[in-house]
C-alpha cells in the first residue's frame, strides 16, 4: 500500500510541474511570443529609399494582419498574412532589409512585398470580403542568422507587426 500512494504523490507531484515549463522559455512554442501591432510613423526609411525592395513589379501590401514564428530543425519559419486593397494579388514574397541581418538593437525586419494584378483584368477592381483577398508570404532565419535577433518585424504600406523574442 505505501509502495502505491508513493508512486501516486511522485506522480501528481511531477505532472504538477509541467505547468511551469509551460510557460518558460525551455519551451520552443514560447520562443518568439505573439504578434503585435508596431507603431510605425512612415515607410520612408533613414537617409531615403533604397534604389529597389523586391522585383520591380512588386509594391508593398496594403496590411499585414498577423505575424507567427514557428521553430524548425536548422532555425525558423517566418510567417504573414497580408491583405491587399483589390482581389488578384499575387506572388508574395517577405523581402529582408538590411541585407538579411539585424541592426544593432537586434531588430530583423522584412517588407511584405506582392505582385499587382494586370490593369485591364477583372480582378483589379474587383473587391468581395477580406477572407477572399487574403494573401500569405513566408520566409526561412537559419539558426546562425537568429543569432542576437531580439524581434522580428514585418512592414506592409499602412502598418507593421513584430514579435519579440
Amino acid at each position: 500500500m505505501n509502495k502505491a500512494l508513493i508512486a501516486a504523490l511522485a506522480l501528481t507531484l511531477a505532472t504538477a510541474g509541467c505547468g511551469t515549463i509551460r510557460g518558460s522559455k525551455l519551451n520552443p512554442f514560447n520562443w518568439f511570443g505573439k504578434s503585435q501591432p508596431e507603431a510605425q510613423t512612415t515607410l520612408a526609411p533613414k537617409g531615403g529609399y533604397p534604389t529597389q525592395i523586391g522585383k520591380p513589379w512588386q509594391q508593398p501590401v496594403a496590411q499585414v494582419l498577423s505575424l507567427s514564428v514557428d521553430k524548425a530543425s536548422s532555425g525558423a519559419i517566418v510567417t504573414a498574412m497580408g491583405l491587399p486593397p483589390t482581389q488578384g494579388y499575387w506572388q508574395t514574397d517577405l523581402v529582408a532589409l538590411n541585407d538579411g541581418k539585424p541592426d544593432a538593437n537586434g531588430t530583423m525586419t522584412y517588407r511584405f512585398m506582392l505582385t499587382p494584378p494586370a490593369a485591364d483584368s477583372a480582378d483589379a477592381r474587383r473587391v468581395s470580403t477580406q477572407q477572399s483577398r487574403e494573401v500569405s508570404a513566408a520566409a526561412f532565419i537559419s539558426n546562425y542568422k537568429l543569432q542576437g535577433v531580439r524581434k522580428i518585424v514585418v512592414e506592409g504600406a499602412g502598418n507593421a507587426r513584430s514579435v519579440r523574442r
